[in-house]
């Protein structure tokens, strides 16, 4: 085990049959925009930093770093499902993996969208997506849940679900176009678009005149609506927190990505 700093959330630490974890850009070997701990060859920084940095991750985590397995993200509501024979691999291009196979690590990598973590008590089974504006829209949350239902029986009612840290609506000013596209698809939820005057003050810089997107709340009203018997929100923006997280937008585009992490123990 090492020092690294992890973050884990009461609403999930409560089970003695999950591990979970969402790591920071601290304690890591990376440099200059993606200082410090950056899990991804995908945005332009030197792999053999990347897999130092990922053994230290698994060594925080007391896992081999030959088993964390994943997808490749391609901002979907597509949803795979993971077993012993895909250890260590990348599963395929989906942003959300569920599995009921203990000891095998799931993780995938972010930098403003919202990591959705979901468990299963009851049926011992475990679901982690990544969603964007796109993957919202698409109802990627929703569709995790019902792969597990699908999967392994899992009624919503039993899950408990986190929806990680993520860019927060104090700094997701979106365009027409995403603000249209969000209407469409959630006509009906509450508060998930926040008109300027309505942002709170020490926001991210603004033009004043367009909406801001509430990605934390488009997520949980997503999983309340599919029955999912308890949400919680971490509250943490990773534009504000640039301290804690990578940020694409907060660090102009050039940055690195941190990770979420479940594993059901055996």
């Amino acid at each position: 085990m090492t020092d690294l700093p992890l973050l884990r959330f009461p609403g999930l630490a409560r089970f003695p049959g999950l591990e979970h974890a969402v790591s920071t850009r601290l304690g890591g070997v990376s440099v200059g925009p993606f200082a410090s701990l950056n899990l991804s060859t995908s945005v332009g920084d030197d792999r053999a930093n990347v897999e130092v940095n990922t053994q230290r991750l698994a060594a925080a985590l007391g896992v081999p770093r030959e088993h964390f397995t994943t997808t490749w993200l391609v901002h979907s509501n597509r949803v795979v499902r993971a077993d012993a024979s895909h250890r260590g691999q990348m599963v395929a291009q989906a942003d959300g993996v569920i599995t009921d196979v203990p000891g095998l690590p799931l993780i995938q990598r972010y930098g403003d969208c919202a990591p959705i973590l979901v468990y299963d008590p009851r049926r011992h089974a475990v679901g982690l997506a990544h969603a964007g504006w796109r993957g919202t829209v698409v109802g990627m949350a929703t569709a995790l849940v019902e792969a597990m239902a699908a999967a392994f029986g899992s009624d919503p009612a039993d899950m408990a679900a986190l929806v990680g840290p993520a860019i927060g609506p104090c700094c997701y000013e979106v365009g027409p176009e995403v603000a249209e596209a969000v209407r469409r698809a959630m006509p009906d939820a509450p508060h998930v678009l926040i008109q300027p005057a309505q942002v709170a003050r020490g926001a991210a810089a603004s033009n004043g005149h367009r909406p801001h997107l509430d990605l934390w709340e488009a997520n949980r009203w997503q999983l309340a609506q599919a029955g999912v018997g308890q949400v919680e929100v971490a509250g943490l923006c990773t534009c504000c927190r640039r301290d804690l997280f990578f940020s694409h937008r907060g660090d102009g585009g050039r940055t690195g990505r941190f990770g979420a992490i479940a594993m059901l123990r055996r």
